[in-house]
């Protein structure tokens, strides 16, 4: 008897796969694996970031370990649905928490399509709720991976993001000194309030 859980579609079909975390999880780097496993075995690959992350590069995804991977730069999902070459086997996008409220429709009818699509993003905002586009995206995946952080301050496993500047505003691009990892008991959102 075959144990269905852990049979991955036939080629010829395509899904979706969501790495989530917190920052400094290991997400980018993740994705930046899996892609150039599939580019190892000769996939057709294409990757895509918002235009808003320019914190390392304009044209890679870049890890916080400096791991780079060539990239396009996207203004919305719109866009990544247009440029998506009818070759591609294989999508990996970062920083999908940056994209509109359309990108799980779009990632859904690529997935139709054929494609392996693997989106990499922030599953909680600053103050640890749900951040949109994400949960959307890991209702319909296929394939969900969660990432655990080092706690800054405790040193425990940590999932979420303490924002570490005070700004009301949902999305404030940053890194190192900006933010730092939290677990659940280490985390205070009233301070970036």
């Amino acid at each position: 008897m075959t144990d269905q859980s852990t049979q991955r579609p036939t080629p010829s079909s395509g899904w979706i796969e969501v790495i989530v975390g917190s920052m400094f999880s290991g997400k980018s780097e993740e994705l930046i694996r899996r892609i150039r496993r599939a580019e190892i075995a000769r996939r057709r690959v294409q990757v895509f970031k918002p235009g808003i992350d320019t914190r390392y590069s304009n044209d890679h995804i870049t890890s916080h370990s400096d791991m780079r991977l060539p990239s396009e730069s996207l203004g919305s999902s719109a866009d990544l649905l247009a440029r998506v070459s009818e070759e591609t086997e294989v999508i990996g996008i970062d920083e999908g928490q940056f994209f509109d409220a359309g990108l799980p429709a779009v990632c859904s009818t690529l997935a139709d399509r054929g494609k392996r699509v693997i989106v990499a993003g922030l599953d909680q905002d600053y103050l640890g709720r749900p951040f949109e586009p994400m949960p959307q995206l890991l209702a319909m995946a296929e394939y969900i991976t969660k990432t655990l952080a080092i706690c800054m301050v405790c040193g425990e496993p940590a999932n979420r993001t303490q924002r570490l500047v005070k700004s009301d505003e949902l999305v404030l691009v940053g890194a190192t000194g900006a933010y730092e990892a939290r677990c659940r008991r280490c985390f205070d959102p009233s301070l970036a309030g």
